[in-house]
């Protein structure tokens, strides 16, 4: 139903960046066929589980995808693989390409006999540079591409990671972007390509997209960030018996507060309050300003208040509190499931809406090889092959 049906996705990825992209391309309809060593997929051991290898993190980033086990080191699961991308569109992995080129799967090994293939290699780094081979994870690419020492500067001095794997997510939508803006191009010329979405720059282009300020110009200006987002007061409001996420951003929101709390006449006194560009050269005071206003009053009488002068607010959710959010209940966004194994589980719904071809969840996050026989079935292995594969132990499944 989704508006990729009918694309073949062939998933060499594992942990979080490439197998949360490749569950976007199959919430979006794609046929995402998830090929894993005999070990299986990392992912599958992080988080609370039920049962082996079906921890919370694998089940959140592997829905709408098959799983077939095949051991790509020996030649026979190597055959199986080629078999399948017979009539397959993409090619994504996120292994390091040397370790591709040991497989004998590098694009140039697959680009002659598959020239419409779209190979996507989700690589660490740009292959043209001195960190071409290195190893990448969250944290070092958090690290590398500034993060840490920007929440160290906004907040007391210690270095910090960001609570949830930003690096792998954002890179991981970011290569959803390019991979079906290939898919465009080669519904144009009727070629495949190769495609490279490295973490380490396209993170650094989020951050710096922000951050790089005064080092915008040749020669740099003296500017340093985007000082707003680097103020240590920049933070969820304590209230008189919580806190509160608000933003007094423009002239209009800051006329409507003033004005709530008997200081219309601050901008007057106080040329810091006067206008946009004022308050953001003092955006510290101003946020200690606004500090002191909220702990007057409790954060349901400021949500109320809120929405009764126009301000954009929200609650500060926790992990318990957003799965009873009034909006997110109203729009289905945590739905049910039945799992075949893992028993009833939370889903998360696709936030993305088609008009024409609406996205669905399909199918459940799969066990380590559940749909191995049938996948090679369909790729036109016959019993008596499968069950070779099988006895050798390149395959895992059940027959």
């Amino acid at each position: 139903m989704g508006p990729l049906a009918g694309i073949k996705i062939i998933d060499l990825t594992t942990v979080l960046m490439g197998p949360f992209a490749t569950q976007i391309l199959g919430d979006m309809g794609a046929d995402v066929i998830k090929i894993e060593a005999p070990e299986g997929d990392l992912i599958r051991q992080i988080g609370p589980a039920r049962n082996p290898g079906m921890g919370a993190l694998f089940l959140n980033t592997n829905r709408n995808k098959r799983s077939v086990c095949l051991d790509l080191k020996h030649v026979e699961g190597r055959k199986a693989l080629l078999a399948l991308l017979k009539d397959a569109d993409v090619l994504v992995h996120n292994l390091r390409p040397q370790a591709m080129q040991r497989l004998g799967l590098a694009y140039e090994d697959l680009a002659a006999e598959f020239p419409r293939l779209i190979y996507a290699s989700l690589c660490g780094f740009a292959q043209d540079g001195p960190y071409a081979e290195k190893a990448a994870y969250d944290d070092l690419i958090q690290g590398a591409a500034v993060l840490s020492s920007l929440i160290a500067e906004a907040s007391d001095g210690t270095p910090r990671y960001v609570p949830t794997a930003l690096a792998d997510r954002a890179v991981g939508l970011a290569a959803v972007g390019a991979i079906c803006a290939t898919l465009v191009h080669r519904e144009r010329s009727g070629k495949g390509q190769k495609l490279e979405v490295p973490m380490f720059e396209t993170m650094l282009g989020v951050v710096l997209g922000d951050h790089l300020s005064g080092a915008t110009f040749e020669p740099a200006l003296p500017d340093h960030g985007y000082q707003r987002l680097l103020s240590r007061d920049r933070r969820p409001y304590r209230t008189a018996d919580g806190y509160v996420c608000v933003l007094i951003y423009n002239d209009r929101h800051w006329r409507n507060f003033l004005a709530e709390i008997g200081m219309a006449e601050l901008p007057v006194h106080d040329p810091r309050f006067a206008n946009f560009a004022n308050r953001s050269q003092n955006i510290d005071h101003v946020y200690a300003f606004l500090a002191a206003q909220f702990l007057t009053r409790s954060t349901s009488d400021w949500l109320e208040t809120f929405a009764r002068i126009d301000l954009p607010a929200m609650p500060m959710h926790t992990l318990d509190s957003v799965l009873s959010d009034p909006h997110l209940q109203a729009t289905g966004y945590f739905g049910q499931i039945e799992h075949p194994s893992e028993g009833r589980l939370r889903t998360l719904a696709v936030a993305t809406k088609w008009s024409a071809t609406p996205a669905e969840i399909v199918l459940h996050a799969p066990q380590l090889g559940e749909n191995s026989v049938a996948v090679l079935r369909e790729a036109g292995y016959d019993e008596d092959a499968i069950n070779a594969l099988l006895n050798l132990g390149v395959l895992r499944g059940k027959a």
